[in-house]
């Protein structure tokens, strides 16, 4: 992934939504604001590293 990209993907036939930060950090939630606030909020959501087998929050 490259410096810098910020994605939301949704999940087809559901209303969830996953954001994905430049570090590698993921959250779903069904709020697109929600989403973006959370993906702009750099660096105060845990890195990958800080996540415990690698489940998103959400």
């Amino acid at each position: 992934m490259s410096a810098g990209r910020l994605r939301v993907e949704w999940s087809p036939g559901s209303d969830t939504l996953t954001g994905i930060c430049h570090c590698g950090a993921r959250r779903t939630a069904q709020d697109p604001a929600e989403i973006w606030a959370w993906l702009l909020s750099h660096p105060d959501h845990p890195a990958p590293a800080a996540l415990e087998g690698g489940v998103s929050l959400g």
